[in-house]
């Protein structure tokens, strides 16, 4: 029985690290032993350090929302305080956790003669107790400037280390003696810490306080790191650094937004929301297709040729693409309309209202690849 299922185990590893799928024609895991120059070439090994880095990341977030975001959100006028707390009551209690929280006519006024309340009352404490359930302001503004810090800080040394690096200036460097590829410090560095972040948002969903959107951005997470992973093993770390900048290229000024929502501070909100739009188009619909998507599928066919990985990588970009066309889609459609609102709303100025993106993006978070940003925490306070 023990060898029976040892045999098992040993034709799954095999399958799962198969040289025919994961490397080009005549290029075996061995060739990528030798040390190559600075840190050799990648291993799956080294996603072993991302664990560690990834705790020491968390305790940093922690350190920085305590000392630096919080006392940033009291200046800025975010009370730190909770929701109102309604009147304890067990028969309302009872109808809030077993049976609805949104009471319908005919059960409120039930519920009305039962308790011998008003019936704007009892809407009044149903209103308070699902507010009460929601994260404070508070802790939303401090979770959105640790990923605004971040976002910021790799985005910049992304752009400092591909500005010397030769494949941001000819993506045809990315193949280039591929997959005989050293990997540098500075690569190495970008990858693992990127690596290290999303490991370390995948940990703090379970001690962040727990959103409607949980389960979805677990997934986006998982499916976040499994990308980045593979690049790695699979030694893409060229184009990888391509997508990866290009992505955070938005990240950071979505956070910024919602910073400027939760401070109140809507005009900063509204113009801030515009400038990501902006960059979001530019870098999902322009630079992504014409500049990634033509390295990965034209040059790398011209210069390395298909291999089974070669193809599942492609073929995860590819929709990812179509994944951009749809969010790009949603939010012209939505800031047309919030500006049509605007107009009405606010005589003699436009106004857009960002309470509007949390009921038509929150379904499409599920399908979140490559991106790390979410607009249901949009959502107005």
């Amino acid at each position: 029985m023990a060898k029976t299922a040892a045999g098992a185990l040993s034709l799954l590893w095999g399958w799962l690290w198969s040289e025919r799928f994961w490397m080009p024609q005549n290029v075996s895991w061995a060739d990528l032993e030798g040390p190559g120059d600075g840190y050799g070439y990648p291993q799956a090994r080294h996603i072993l350090s991302v664990f560690p880095l990834a705790a020491g990341v968390f305790s940093v977030r922690l350190l920085f929302e305590w000392f630096i975001a919080k006392p940033c959100a009291l200046h800025v006028g975010i009370q730190d305080s909770g929701p109102y707390q309604p009147p304890p009551n067990a028969i309302l209690e009872k109808v809030f956790i077993s049976i609805t929280k949104y009471p319908d006519k005919k059960r409120l006024e039930g519920l009305s003669k039962q308790l011998d309340w008003d019936v704007r009352k009892i809407q009044c404490w149903f209103r308070h107790r699902r507010n009460q359930d929601k994260p404070p302001t508070l802790t939303k503004f401090c979770e959105s400037m640790w990923r605004f810090t971040f976002y910021l800080c790799i985005f910049c040394y992304g752009i400092r280390f591909l500005w010397s690096s030769p494949w941001f200036w000819d993506t045809r460097q990315c193949w280039h003696s591929y997959p005989y590829q050293p990997l540098t410090s500075g690569l190495y560095y970008y990858y693992i810490m990127e690596l290290a972040f999303y490991w370390s948002l995948m940990f703090s969903q379970f001690t962040d306080i727990k959103r409607k959107d949980f389960l979805i951005m677990f997934v986006h997470h998982l499916a976040t790191i499994g990308l980045i992973t593979f690049s790695y093993i699979n030694n893409m770390v060229r184009v990888g650094t391509l997508v990866m900048c290009l992505h955070d290229a938005s990240d950071f000024l979505l956070e910024a937004a919602k910073l400027a929502n939760y401070a109140k501070y809507q005009r900063l909100c509204d113009t801030l929301f515009v400038i990501f739009s902006a960059v979001f188009m530019v870098t999902r619909l322009g630079i992504y297709p014409f500049w990634i998507l033509n390295t990965t599928l034209f040059e790398s066919w011209e210069m390395i040729g298909p291999y089974p990985s070669w193809w599942l990588f492609n073929g995860l970009l590819l929709v990812l693409q179509v994944l951009h066309v749809i969010w790009s889609y949603l939010i012209a459609r939505i800031a047309f309309k919030a500006l049509i609102r605007g107009k009405v709303t606010y005589p003699g100025r436009i106004r857009p209202r960002l309470c509007t993106l949390h009921s038509f993006l929150t379904s499409f978070l599920f399908s979140i690849l490559g991106g790390s940003w979410t607009v249901s925490s949009l959502a107005c306070v």
